[in-house]
């Protein structure tokens, strides 16, 4: 992906330096187990909460601040680009709807990290937190994308980001409220297809970012397509949960599966047409 040379978002906070909050029970094993199993039961990967620990606890267990290596150093100048070009699309998108966009903060954290939603874990992976409107991302996901997922790539780490910006996009159009109303309302299966709908369209608005900054600013190159497609296939809830588990509950799916992320990441990017995505109107099983 061709990123160097423009400008970085002034909207990034950047927590790496911090050392995270304590975590929940204490520190106590009985905690840390209790958080486990929790991951565990979510389809997640448990070893991941040890791995978050060893980075969020200094080595001499006192509070000096996490060091920062140059490696890590310019994924944070790339994730800063990256940022930039969503905030340019995105500004452009709604000024053809009519509407306003009000940018996102992005916080890059290690460990752990305390948001408006809650206190989580870096095992949690990136998330948006509509009630203060930032994306959080430990860049250490990036290194179990392509380590434990076989999904590496500066492309398939953009399409992450752009897909939390989907997220906002959604949350600024109102959808995100809605659905989170409509779930309140429904059973846990069709709470859960609401949500698969609400993440299968913000894979189409990351692919719509793409389109647009592609046309933009010229980003791709050779196999960056198939890189971003392999990582929406890396993490679709088929697999993941075939990983973790051994076997696929698609009654539980909260995401949508490896063939549907890919599908409407792929869509966005082909068409650029926020009305191609309305993930909502169209029969659950023809997603």
């Amino acid at each position: 992906m061709r990123w160097r040379g423009r400008r970085g978002s002034d909207n990034v906070e950047d927590r790496r330096s911090s050392r995270g909050p304590a975590m929940a029970g204490g520190g106590s094993i009985v905690g840390i187990l209790l958080v486990m199993l929790l991951v565990w039961l979510l389809g997640g990967n448990p070893m991941a909460i040890l791995r978050g620990l060893a980075v969020q606890q200094p080595p001499n267990g006192g509070g000096a601040p996490a060091q920062i290596n140059p490696e890590e150093d310019e994924r944070a100048q790339f994730v800063s680009v990256v940022l930039a070009d969503t905030e340019d699309v995105w500004q452009e998108q709604f000024r053809e709807m009519g509407k306003q966009y009000h940018d996102p903060t992005l916080v890059m954290f290690r460990g752990a990290v305390q948001s408006a939603c809650g206190f989580q874990q870096s095992a949690t992976g990136p998330f948006y937190c509509p009630l203060d409107q930032q994306v959080y991302i430990d860049l250490s996901f990036f290194d179990e994308m392509e380590d434990g997922l076989g999904a590496g790539g500066d492309f398939a780490q953009a399409y992450v980001i752009a897909h939390e910006v989907g997220h906002h996009v959604q949350n600024l159009l109102g959808i995100s409220e809605e659905v989170h109303q409509r779930r309140t309302q429904v059973s846990k299966e069709e709470a859960n297809e609401l949500s698969v709908r609400q993440e299968l369209q913000a894979d189409f608005l990351a692919g719509v970012w793409a389109h647009h900054a592609q046309q933009n600013w010229n980003i791709l190159e050779e196999g960056d397509i198939e890189e971003a497609l392999n990582a929406a296939t890396a993490i679709g809830d088929d697999r993941l949960q075939m990983q973790s588990r051994g076997f696929v509950v698609p009654e539980s799916f909260t995401h949508g599966s490896s063939k549907q992320r890919a599908k409407w990441f792929y869509l966005g990017l082909k068409t650029g047409d926020m009305d191609q995505g309305d993930t909502f109107s169209i029969p659950f099983n023809q997603l």
